[in-house]
């Protein structure tokens, strides 16, 4: 039986360093590019034992027109099966700068239903960092899991959502893209997109949560979100396409923020299809 319940949507690099061992606990490396980036392969190390977790081709709907977009219920549970995920696993994720996919991959777990599943606060930057062993990038074929997951619709907001939220005085959007971006005054990194915000929108820049790429502390983290709206409002979080949006997620759920979801889509998807 599994003694690790997890209590806190984000764990510590010694936490994670004195509890690698346990059984039921498995580690999963969210890293993807980023849109400008070409770190693909920059880290050739790793957390002994880490699992890479493909958000762009094994968790994403590759058949959609934008990118990173929500998997079928269905396409999730396959392959979180395939790296070997069970009902009772503890699941630990990271990237490597510090928190920035990762949290995309604790809340596609919490929107298909799992819970027992946090972020390594500061990533691998910070478990390096505290000079904790790791081990160099290998293949590795993981027995099949047991995973059973159920979609919960409330977690995701699309386009037609948007339009809804954006007009609505309950309802909060919040953008997690830079101010820069927010506000027009440098180009969208993606090639072709327009500059522009969805109307009626607030900025918190998602780096503004963060102090040398670990979470700012709980009081902190609720002074910044009690500037946003109420905490009984409807908050929709957005950035470039539905990355950096859910470090916010993260950051209101360590804020005691409840009442929250992502626009899957965000500005890649509004600034495509609205002029």
């Amino acid at each position: 039986m599994n003694d690790i319940l997890l209590n806190a949507p984000i764990v510590s690099a010694r936490w994670l360093h004195n509890n690698l061992n346990a059984s039921y606990l498995i580690v999963l490396d969210a890293t993807i590019p980023k849109v400008n980036g070409t770190d693909v392969n920059k880290t050739e190390n790793q957390i002994p034992n880490t699992r890479f977790f493909d958000i762009k081709n094994k968790f994403s709907d590759v058949s959609a027109p934008f990118p990173s977009t929500v998997p079928s219920e269905n396409q999730f549970i396959k392959e979180a099966r395939a790296l070997g995920i069970n009902n009772d696993s503890t699941i630990i994720i990271y990237d490597d700068k510090g928190i920035y996919s990762s949290a995309r991959v604790w809340y596609l777990f919490r929107a298909f239903g799992f819970r027992n599943v946090a972020v390594l606060n500061g990533g691998f930057p910070e478990y390096k960092r505290l000079g904790f062993e790791t081990e160099q990038k290998i293949e590795r074929l993981f027995e099949y899991g047991n995973f059973n997951g159920v979609y919960n619709p409330k977690y995701f907001k699309f386009f037609e959502d948007i339009k809804i939220e954006s007009q609505d005085e309950t309802h909060t959007i919040v953008d997690a893209r830079s101010e820069n971006r927010f506000k027009s005054l440098v180009p969208e990194p993606r090639v072709g997109l327009r500059s522009g915000t969805i109307p009626n929108s607030k900025n918190l820049p998602f780096t503004e949560l963060l102090d040398n790429g670990c979470f700012k502390d709980k009081e902190d983290l609720k002074k910044m979100f009690n500037t946003i709206g109420d905490s009984d409002n409807h908050i929709t979080f957005s950035c470039g396409s539905g990355i950096t949006a859910c470090v916010l997620a993260l950051g209101a759920e360590i804020a005691n923020y409840k009442n929250i979801s992502v626009y899957d889509g965000s500005w890649t998807e509004w600034g495509s299809l609205t002029n």
